[in-house]
């Protein structure tokens, strides 16, 4: 919540029990902070067994959906997977640059930080600057456990995108 009052809200959906992204209500994060706090949320679904079956990326769609709820600011969007035949191609996201883009990592594809913390999903988050004016890059990571736990976020401003896997692949789309 930001000094207007007014929350982020964010809420599921998916198709043929898959994750497809999030309705975003209300209003979009205005910090970082914010957005490491949306993707604590969407990590934190990930780890329901089997709504996500490979590291996907998600992007972010400040245009509505169809017959949109009151409140509704924009969407989260499946872009595709991030390996494979599927996978999102680099430069996807180079003509129409969003505010921000995640990849979130279900059990089976997270290396969990902690050796007690078996099962946990993790994620990342990337607000693209824009560095020749003067805006840095944004990043947050998440990891968390199946019973809700955060068990690790961290948020940094003024990244190098290239000196972390997740954010490397996220700007490889954005270039």
């Amino acid at each position: 919540m930001n000094s207007s009052g007014r929350y982020v809200g964010i809420s599921p959906f998916q198709a043929a029990g898959i994750l497809q992204g999030f309705v975003i209500s209300g209003r979009w994060p205005d910090t970082t902070k914010e957005w490491a706090q949306l993707l604590a949320l969407a990590v934190r679904v990930t780890t329901l067994p089997g709504i996500l079956r490979t590291s996907t990326v998600f992007g972010v769609r400040e245009e509505l959906p169809e017959e949109p709820a009151p409140g509704t600011v924009g969407l989260v969007i499946a872009e595709g997977p991030v390996l494979g035949e599927s996978a999102v191609a680099p430069g996807r996201f180079g003509k129409h640059r969003p505010p921000a883009i995640l990849m979130l990592h279900p059990p089976s594809e997270t290396a969990p930080t902690l050796p007690e913390c078996e099962g946990a999903a993790s994620g990342c988050v990337l607000l693209p600057g824009l560095p020749d004016l003067g805006l840095e890059h944004r990043a947050a990571w998440v990891e968390a456990e199946a019973d809700g736990t955060v068990t690790s976020m961290v948020s940094r401003v003024g990244i190098d995108p290239i000196g972390d896997p997740d954010t490397a692949v996220l700007a490889m789309l954005l270039a």
